[in-house]
């Protein structure tokens, strides 16, 4: 990842290299912590000593961090930093890009639309991806094909330890986020202390990731681009002065509603089939499930979209009633959360779902949450899902 900036020649401020090395022992520690040998087989503690550049900063800064980080992973965080981080040496000539923002571009559906709209609408981003087997390749051919050609950053934290990891990597979003912040950092535009935007484009239904049952609450839920743990990742942004402000312009918006407002529908058209939206996408030789809730989400959308979806899901037909289709354990759930919301009514089913503090507009929320569960309503409807 180093080897990357430097051949760029890219000078990231020194404390965004300090956030990249701190997500990046997070990282570390999301995947050696195995949740399977805590107490409650779930929730775990983590004390962590990270060396930073500037301990004392960070160590004012540390409780923000464990916050968003309890939040992020429904675990518990406790930092101590320590000398002996360095930032890499600045190239004896440094480039800075002219480019005035950023944009994650994961290879998802969601990240896609949100990059051509900004590019349509004038904006020049720099496209920042974390590379991940089965999506490299699509993340080069979106941003190459985005705006004429977006300049394009394709980082991996490489995180490795011994033994056998934990797979439910809940801490995820924290690395490709601190990637952005360091690109960011770099850009002839940026200036500490300002306000550089970093645009997250994912749609509102599944940043809050309600629960759809109430066994699925907490961290069982991913709450990856929450708007309580971005909230508090922005607070750790501002105490350190890093000029970088996180946008989610789809935070009000449906799935469906990205895509059928999306700037550049013959774009969108020619390239949304080959997105990625599965959750279990390697697990399945790189095609998707068709039955995971993402892929709900996803299919739901197309439908709403009013466009064909030739995305080739392994399962395709969820109604047929077997345990692989509408008997799958993800598609009970929704089926559960559609019937609850149906009958007890819909404020009964979505419980506390909006009730962090710092969530504004909840009434706006709401009414997107609402139109996102109909939208997997006409999905198993479609199927004949019961």
């Amino acid at each position: 990842m180093r080897n990357e900036i430097r051949r760029a020649r890219l000078a990231p401020n020194r404390r965004a290299w300090d956030l990249l090395s701190i997500a990046m022992s997070v990282m570390a520690a999301d995947a050696a912590g195995r949740r399977s040998l805590s107490p409650d087989g779930w929730t775990r503690e983590f004390e962590m000593e990270v060396a930073v550049a500037e301990p004392a900063f960070w160590n004012g800064t540390a409780d923000l961090l464990a916050d968003a980080l309890s939040f992020l992973t429904t675990d518990r965080w406790q930092f101590r930093f320590i000398a002996g981080g360095a930032a890499p040496q600045p190239p004896a000539e440094v480039f800075r890009p002219p480019e005035g923002c950023v944009v994650l571009l994961s290879g998802g559906l969601d990240s896609l639309s949100g990059a051509i709209d900004l590019a349509a609408s004038g904006e020049r981003p720099v496209a920042i991806s974390k590379t991940v087997r089965g999506d490299a390749e699509k993340q080069l051919g979106f941003a190459s094909s985005i705006g004429g050609g977006l300049r394009h950053f394709q980082l991996n934290d490489n995180a490795a330890v011994p033994g056998t990891e934990d797979t439910s990597q809940r801490a995820r979003s924290i690395i490709f986020l601190a990637f952005g912040v360091l690109v960011a950092t770099a850009l002839k535009p940026y200036r500490p202390g300002g306000s550089l935007p970093l645009y997250v484009c994912e749609n509102g239904f599944i940043a809050i990731n309600p629960p759809l049952t109430g066994s699925r609450i907490g961290s069982l839920s991913t709450r990856t681009v929450h708007p309580y743990f971005l909230a508090r990742f922005q607070d750790v942004l501002d105490a350190a002065k890093l000029g970088v402000s996180i946008r989610t312009p789809y935070a009000e918006k449906t799935k469906g509603e990205m895509l059928k407002e999306c700037a550049d529908q013959d774009l969108l058209r020619a390239l949304a089939s080959s997105s990625t939206s599965c959750g279990r996408f390697q697990r399945y030789n790189y095609h998707h499930c068709g039955r995971c809730v993402p892929c709900q989400v996803r299919r739901a959308a197309f439908l709403a979209w009013g466009e064909e979806d030739p995305t080739d899901y392994v399962y395709e037909h969820l109604g047929r009633d077997d345990p692989d289709h509408a008997g799958f354990d993800d598609v009970r759930s929704v089926g559960m959360a559609l019937a609850a919301a149906k009958g007890a009514g819909f404020d009964d089913w979505l419980g506390g779902a909006l009730s962090w503090p710092g969530i504004e507009e909840r009434d706006v929320l709401k009414d997107m949450l609402r139109r996102g569960l109909g939208e997997l309503g006409a999905l198993h409807a479609k199927y004949g899902v019961k």
